[in-house]
């Protein structure tokens, strides 16, 4: 039978589409449980390359006939391998072609909605990562919020809907994942810019996101509002774009609100969230649509793919939304904290420019979920 090599764009399509899916992942079982594929239609099985290595017979019940099979490994040796073995036995299979690194740096561009006269805003979603990032586009001109590292991708988006890049943001200093603003500037001309009281630490030449800036996209202009909202980090800022979104970063999440201990202040910035979240954000329009920097589960994801919801909502549905008493939303949130992300001291010092791994590092560095949410 036949064994297909399936991008990682592929798969997100069907993720993205539901399409019934049964993955075969050949990892270790440590990995597989800190970390997977998800999707409302996928099925999964869990055996170490290891313990395949003498054939496949004794999987071969534990696997369907009436639905597309997928191998997956770290990165492509191992799922290929296995496919092929499961080709002997009759089946046709397919194997994720980069492994779950691809998966990891795959983006999907999903459109939000139409700016005013002509505009366009599009989020670019990292389903094997839970990364969001935005791309603001009006009159030949382009803003981007929160990219990551992959730089190429915001850059070829660009240059197909015939956008010039001019400005470039991060909400905050990053780390769970690398930030890709500083490349995307440095490669266009554009302006980066960076809350200053994250910034302390940069080792680059930057441009202040002060709480009030305004700048505006293309020629019938965009306006994009800063909105300082501190909390997951002492700089973190938010944005209200062409007065109907509100781009979150990493305070605010669909189902979650984020944590406040990723540079080890969990106790001091405790407070800053709650005011943002219960004071700052209250005296905003309920009729904003929400668009985080992350998400954490499946179940966030609307039917088109994207991530977003009315902040009136979010007010009556999320639970970090409604905790009445301030020491009981104290201890929830430095009590009851996940694990820190992946590498987050080194992501932290790479997106200060102190640092500067190679390629094969990097995604080393970004392997696993994002962890920037309180559960």
């Amino acid at each position: 039978m036949t064994v297909t090599a399936w991008t990682a764009k592929e798969v997100a399509r069907k993720v993205l589409g539901r399409s019934p899916l049964f993955i075969l992942d050949v990892r270790n079982e440590d990995a597989y449980a800190d970390w997977k594929i998800e999707g409302y239609t996928v099925d999964y099985l869990n055996v170490p390359y290891f313990d395949l290595l003498d054939g496949v017979e004794e999987i071969m019940e534990k696997l369907p006939k009436d639905r597309e099979i997928l191998v997956v490994c770290a990165k492509v040796g191992s799922s290929q391998m296995v496919a092929e073995m499961l080709s002997d036995e009759g089946l046709d299979v397919a194997y994720l072609e980069g492994g779950m690194k691809a998966w990891s740096e795959y983006l999907e561009p999903v459109k939000i909605g139409d700016l005013k006269d002509g505009g366009e805003l599009y989020q670019f979603v990292r389903l094997g990562k839970g990364c969001l990032s935005y791309m603001a586009i009006s009159g030949g001109e382009a803003a981007i919020i929160d990219a990551t590292r992959m730089a190429d991708t915001f850059l070829d988006f660009a240059k197909e809907k015939n956008a010039q890049i001019k400005h470039v943001f991060d909400t905050h200093l990053h780390a769970d994942h690398i930030s890709g603003g500083r490349e995307i500037a440095e490669a266009t001309g554009a302006t980066y810019y960076l809350p200053p009281k994250d910034a302390e630490e940069v080792v680059f030449e930057y441009a202040p996101l002060e709480d009030g800036l305004e700048v505006t996209v293309g020629g019938t202009p965009i306006a994009v509002q800063a909105l300082y909202s501190p909390g997951h980090t002492i700089g973190s800022t938010s944005f209200i774009v062409d007065h109907k979104y509100l781009m979150t970063g990493d305070i605010l999440f669909i189902d979650s609100i984020g944590r406040p201990d990723l540079a080890g202040l969990a106790e001091d910035w405790v407070g800053d969230l709650r005011e943002t979240l219960y004071s700052r954000y209250r005296e905003l329009s309920d009729e904003l649509i929400v668009l985080p920097a992350h998400f954490m589960i499946m179940d966030e994801l609307n039917e088109d793919g994207s991530v977003a919801k009315k902040l009136g909502e979010l007010f009556e549905e999320n639970h970090g939304l409604n905790v009445g008493d301030e020491q009981t939303f104290r201890d929830m949130v430095t009590k009851n904290l996940p694990p820190q992300p992946n590498a987050y001291g080194e992501i932290r010092q790479m997106n200060m420019g102190k640092i500067t791994p190679d390629e094969e590092s990097q995604r080393e560095m970004e392997i696993g979920p994002n962890r920037c949410a309180v559960r």
